[in-house]
């Protein structure tokens, strides 16, 4: 186990920023975990340790939005998660970890300004079994990757124009369905060793609080600021990826 104090530093702050994602306030930003886990241990280790408690708080965010999911737009897209995380698992040691953080922080920048440059929601897109699948399957390979499959995902909900709460129970009960996907590919891999374990399970006390703190939070911002939120903070993060995968 990890016996560097600022680990535990960083970490605790990552969860509760993801758990506060995966709560209430948008499941894109949850994608900062893993780089600052990174910055006193390497990508992959952090990746690793995060799983099994992602696990964990995906059961408390399921159980907080229960049934309030858009069942449509799942059908759609869990089959391209599928197969991203297919896609993940055959090239996890071929491509570098580096080339994804650019990749996806590059994405997050070109949605976060151009919504940001239009003033406002554009007009809204139905759902699409293309679009979908594209997207879904792009999420699923970025997840597997460092778990930053929240900006692809968010691309094909956001352009919907979901209600805040139906966004969130879709995003939360897709990320269910992701997360474990991946584990027994993770333990394939010998991800999930002792070590790994034993430090997610030190750290798992984290994710109901930050499921709670989310939760509260949603309910107590406008929809108009919750997507504000969501984008200002894919461009902190898309920055941050892009310079991590230069750097």
């Amino acid at each position: 186990m990890p016996t560097d104090p600022w680990f535990y530093v960083t970490a605790t702050v990552a969860l509760l920023i993801v758990g506060i994602a995966k709560g209430g306030l948008g499941g894109g930003i949850g994608i900062v975990g893993v780089p600052l886990m990174s910055l006193v241990i390497d990508p992959i280790r952090a990746a690793a340790i995060m799983l099994p408690i992602l696990l964990v708080m995906d059961v408390f965010a399921v159980r907080a939005w229960w049934q309030r999911w858009d069942v449509r737009n799942l059908r759609t897209m869990i089959p391209g998660a599928v197969l991203g995380t297919l896609l993940g698992f055959a090239t996890f040691r071929m491509l570098s970890p580096d080339a994804m953080r650019l990749l996806v922080g590059a994405l997050a920048l070109v949605i976060s300004f151009s919504w940001f440059a239009a003033r406002g929601l554009p007009q809204p897109k139905p759902s699409s079994l293309g679009r979908g699948t594209f997207w879904s399957t792009l999420s699923g390979f970025t997840s597997f990757s460092i778990h930053a499959g929240g900006p692809p995902a968010q691309v094909y909900l956001l352009s919907q124009q979901l209600d805040k709460s139906t966004f969130q129970a879709t995003t939360v009960a897709f990320f269910f369905f992701v997360n474990a996907l991946k584990l027994p590919f993770y333990a394939w891999l010998d991800q999930l060793d002792f070590a790994n374990l034993s430090t997610s399970l030190v750290l798992a006390p984290l994710a109901p609080l930050g499921i709670w703190l989310g939760h509260v939070l949603h309910h107590r911002v406008d929809e108009r600021v919750f997507y504000r939120i969501v984008y200002a903070s894919l461009i902190v993060i898309g920055g941050k990826l892009i310079y991590d995968g230069l750097a």
